[in-house]
C-alpha cells in the first residue's frame, strides 16, 4: 500500500514489490487481484495517465512513450491502447514546438551541424524520421539562393 501511495504502479510492478517481501506466490496473486477489484491497480488508466504526462511534460514521441511504458511493466494490451491515443497530428505539432525552442540554442551553428544536432535531439525524444524531418525543416531558417544563410539582427 505504501508503494501505491507514492505513485501509480502497474500490476507487474506490484507483483514484483510484493515478491521482494518473501510472500508466498498465492498470497501475492490474491492481494494483486484484490487491489485490482477495488480499483487501486489499473494498467489501462495508468497507461493513459503516463501518456499524458510524458507527452505534455517531457515532450516525448511514440517510441519513447512505448519504451517508458514497457520499462514500467505495463501490460502490452494497455500499451497498445495508450499508444492509440497519441495522434500523429498532435505529435508533429509537439515536435515542431520542441524543435523551434531548441533551434534558438543552435542559431550560432552552421545549418548542417544544427540540422544534425536537432535531428538527433528529436530522435532521442522518440519521434519518427518523417516527423523529425518536418520539424527540423520548420524550425531552422532556410538557406538563401547562393547557399548562404540569411540572418537578421
Amino acid at each position: 500500500m505504501s508503494a501505491l501511495t507514492r505513485r501509480g504502479l502497474s500490476r507487474r510492478e506490484v507483483e514484483r514489490t510484493l515478491a521482494t517481501r518473501d510472500l508466498a506466490p498465492e498470497i501475492v496473486e490474491s492481494e494483486v487481484e484484490r487491489l485490482e477489484r477495488v480499483g487501486l491497480i489499473d494498467d489501462m488508466a495508468l497507461a493513459q495517465q503516463l501518456v499524458g504526462t510524458l507527452q505534455e511534460r517531457k515532450g516525448l514521441g511514440r517510441s519513447a512513450i512505448a519504451a517508458e511504458l514497457t520499462r514500467r511493466l505495463v501490460s502490452p494490451a494497455a500499451i497498445e491502447y495508450a499508444l492509440e491515443l497519441v495522434e500523429t497530428g498532435d505529435e508533429l505539432a509537439r515536435a515542431r514546438e520542441i524543435a523551434e525552442k531548441r533551434a534558438g540554442q543552435l542559431r550560432h551553428l552552421d545549418r548542417e551541424v544544427a540540422e544534425r544536432r536537432l535531428s538527433a535531439f528529436l530522435m532521442r525524444r522518440g519521434y519518427g524520421g518523417s516527423t523529425v524531418r518536418a520539424a527540423v525543416d520548420a524550425a531552422l531558417p532556410k538557406r538563401g539562393a547562393n547557399g548562404t544563410q540569411v540572418r537578421f539582427r
